[in-house]
């Protein structure tokens, strides 16, 4: 049996909206594929999120109580949702003539819908933007502010499209519905498909002018500053969700959310790789012979670290949890450090001198002229 929408979210079929919105928000702060470490996190937050949508609007949940949870998925594949798309449902094998999981409500209630009934508050669509940090910003967390141009509800209209004094009569298409229906003969029997009214988008009524401000859409755009909250260890390319922030809801419903992109600029010393940190240190001939400590820089500070004696150029040492820190988890990842030698390109008499003794003591034969220094570099 698949778990039902109420399962899903862990509430009871009497549950209010704000109840519902309240435990998806649970949901999805616990599987959201960015900060869940559940294998099947990606799965659980789809089918949290669908749960809330259905639950939350009215006529979905109705039809859901009524028909079940399978009849409903069923139903919805079939068809889908408010007419299965611009595409035509019943171009698909639509056995129900293309209207979709809204002509089955329409079917399942007795059709009609009342006046007005293709003109029920919808949520808004998602807006997108980007917003680009540097490593530090991603390494600390911080709130940032940003500007973004989007749809807004129109001041002088109250998003209605038309003047308050405006004059307005019954709409002739659909006789004030809101709604036109059609009926036809299918190989199931006579089925009605119930669409909105083209002439007056579901509204029922006409009105004798148009608000001049927003051209009748009950939108305006407008570039608004925004607050958002970025947490430490964030990567390049996950996505943040503000809800609420996105486009106005058609009808006077909710606003749909905004969807910010985020992007971490490279950094000049540290290359990131996940949760971790790499990073190539410098050190002399006689630091890697005799070993030593040296400082190391981090994004919060230095730290020493012990370099043994005989290191090899291109040698990594690993430093644990001075990396970026795990998002919204506990811990940080590692910071490796990569040491390189370096030969001098400019010695004194005596450095030189001693270098060649060095070298005469190993058994190897020292010819100033050939480039004596070349070869010891490239012997690392």
């Amino acid at each position: 049996m698949t778990e039902d929408f109420y399962d899903v979210l862990g509430v009871s079929q009497d549950a209010d909206e704000d109840e519902i919105k309240r435990a998806y928000r649970t949901k999805a702060s616990e599987y959201h594929p960015d900060v869940s470490d559940d294998p099947d996190a990606e799965e659980k937050f789809k089918k949290a999120k669908k749960a809330k949508e259905v639950l939350t609007d009215e006529e979905k949940r109705q039809a859901y109580d009524q028909m079940g949870h399978e009849r409903f998925e069923q139903a919805e594949k079939r068809g889908g949702f408010d007419g299965g798309g611009a595409g035509g449902a019943g171009a698909q094998g639509n056995p129900f003539g293309g209207g979709g999981l809204g002509d089955i409500f329409d079917q399942f209630f007795g059709g009609g819908g009342g006046r007005g009934g293709g003109n029920r508050p919808r949520q808004g669509q998602d807006l997108r933007t980007s917003l680009r940090l540097d490593l530090e910003e991603a390494f600390e967390g911080v709130e940032r502010e940003f500007t973004v141009t989007r749809p807004t509800q129109c001041s002088d209209c109250d998003g209605a499209g038309h003047p308050p004094d405006a004059d307005e009569r019954t709409c002739p298409n659909c006789n004030g519905q809101g709604q036109t229906t059609q009926v036809q003969q299918t190989p199931f029997g006579r089925m009605q498909q119930t669409s909105t009214c083209r002439q007056c988008e579901g509204k029922g009524t006409l009105y004798s002018e148009t608000c001049s401000t927003c051209g009748g859409d009950g939108q305006v755009r407008e570039e608004s500053t925004l607050s958002v909250d970025i947490p430490a260890g964030i990567r390049d390319g996950q996505t943040l969700r503000m809800e609420r922030e996105g486009a106005p809801g058609p009808n006077g419903g909710p606003n749909g959310d905004l969807l910010i992109e985020v992007s971490v600029a490279d950094h000049p010393d540290f290359d990131r790789e996940g949760d971790d940190l790499h990073y190539q240190h410098p050190i002399s001939f006689p630091q890697a012979t005799f070993g030593d400590t040296m400082e190391i820089p981090t994004l919060d500070g230095t730290v020493d670290m012990d370099v043994p004696a005989g290191t090899q150029s291109g040698e990594t040492f690993r430093l644990q949890g001075k990396g970026m820190p795990r998002l919204r988890r506990r811990g940080r990842g590692d910071l490796f450090v990569q040491v390189q030698v370096v030969t001098p390109d400019d010695l004194n008499t005596e450095q030189r001198e001693a270098l060649e003794r060095f070298a005469e003591a190993g058994g190897e034969e020292v010819d100033v002229n050939e480039g004596f220094f070349e070869r010891i570099k490239s012997s690392f």
